[in-house]
């Protein structure tokens, strides 16, 4: 025995191969039991079985026929929204632990330096989209030091890194990461944007963070923030910020007004972010794979070592 928790990939894409390396190069606590797909030509699965994992290209019926099945402890589900209230019924179902990094958002989203430790007796758990990964922290940072009455996020990432399940899942990305910003970030308002950028040579995933606070000063907002950053960094070494945090206050002569919300006075602080992915499988640009992955890779550890811990009770 390995003294590690049996992990099952869903989805044999760039998202669930990238993860599938992490968790056999870092993961302490996982291993990979069975990396699962519907293509079997998908280069994810042929390097799966060149890498000695167990894998199936019939999908999650597939994986239950498997002999491994039994040993599973967490499932990830790299697919997509639309598949995913069927994976999660079947894996819930069996009494194993779901991470869902599809914008399906059935269980609670989880943001690891957040509230990672909110939801580890979850069935559940929701990794929101890579934009939130990025940019909820800072949402959450400047939350807890004033308050945020709207916040607004620009995810803008390499065209070539979004795969057929992103670009199948744009408006739950926008939904559920503005969700996300109000539920996990403490914005009263929140809105998320997503562009997907064709440049050549592709660029770098950028991240623009707006809040509009109240509350306290920016010595105070720009300290939360820089410190929320190095927690992300933490697990997401390409994670930084690109410049110096930006302010400008609104008073009672000059307020701001929003479309729906009404005038607010206070400060907007503008918050500009870059993510650049480890390479584990796709090229550097991809940062919003990385976040993605390795978020997901913090919140399984943390969930694998409850589930040792009540083992060994």
């Amino acid at each position: 025995m390995s003294g590690k928790i049996k992990a099952a990939i869903i989805g044999s894409g760039n998202i669930g191969t990238d993860l599938m390396i992490k968790i056999m190069r870092h993961s302490e606590l996982l291993e990979m039991g069975a990396f699962v797909g519907i293509d079997p030509e998908s280069d994810g699965l042929k390097r799966a079985k060149r890498l000695g994992v167990v894998i199936t290209a019939e999908g999650i019926e597939g994986l239950q026929e498997l002999a491994v099945w039994h040993q599973i402890g967490v499932v990830f589900d790299a697919t997509s929204a639309g598949a995913h209230k069927h994976h999660s019924a079947v894996v819930t179902g069996a009494g194993k632990v779901m991470i869902d990094l599809t914008p399906a958002a059935i269980g609670p989203y989880v943001i690891p330096v957040v509230n990672g430790d909110d939801h580890l007796n979850a069935t559940n758990v929701n990794m929101v989209t890579c934009g939130g990964q990025a940019t909820i922290p800072i949402v959450a940072a400047v939350s807890s030091v004033a308050t945020v009455h709207y916040a607004e996020i620009v995810a803008s990432i390499a065209s070539k890194s979004a795969g057929p399940g992103t670009r199948a899942n744009i408006d739950e990305f926008t939904e559920t990461t503005s969700r996300g910003i109000e539920e996990v970030g403490g914005a009263a308002k929140g809105k998320a944007i997503i562009v997907l950028n064709p440049a050549e040579p592709p660029m770098l995933m950028r991240d623009t963070v707006f809040t509009l606070s109240s509350g306290a000063d920016e010595a105070e907002i720009e300290a939360a923030i820089v410190a929320m950053v190095a927690k992300v960094n933490a697990y997401v070494p390409g994670y930084r910020l690109k410049q110096k945090v930006q302010f400008e206050r609104f008073g009672s002569n000059n307020p701001v007004v929003i479309p729906g919300l009404g005038s607010f006075e206070g400060i907007k602080t503008s918050v500009y972010l870059e993510v650049e992915g480890a390479g584990h499988y796709l090229p550097a640009y991809a940062g919003n794979l990385d976040i993605m992955t390795s978020a997901a890779l913090k919140t399984a550890e943390k969930i694998a070592a409850r589930l040792m811990q009540k083992e060994a009770a």
